[in-house]
């Protein structure tokens, strides 16, 4: 079962820190989340060092 981890980020429209949740069971997942404070669509991109560790990548949906 795949693990979901909470990850803090500032929103790149409001620059709001939220809370998210990132499936770590696939490397490039890319996916849309809405902000939880401005409601706008939040494009993120996951992917993991050479070391394992996760890279969050957050941009807006025009970026």
């Amino acid at each position: 079962m795949p693990e979901l981890l909470e990850q803090s980020i500032l929103c790149p429209y409001c620059n709001e820190s939220i809370t998210v949740l990132v499936d770590d069971s696939e490397q490039g997942q890319e996916y849309i989340e809405d902000c939880q404070v401005c409601c706008r669509p939040i494009e993120m991109s996951v992917s993991f060092d050479m070391q394992g560790f996760l890279s969050l990548e957050v941009k807006t949906e025009n970026e």
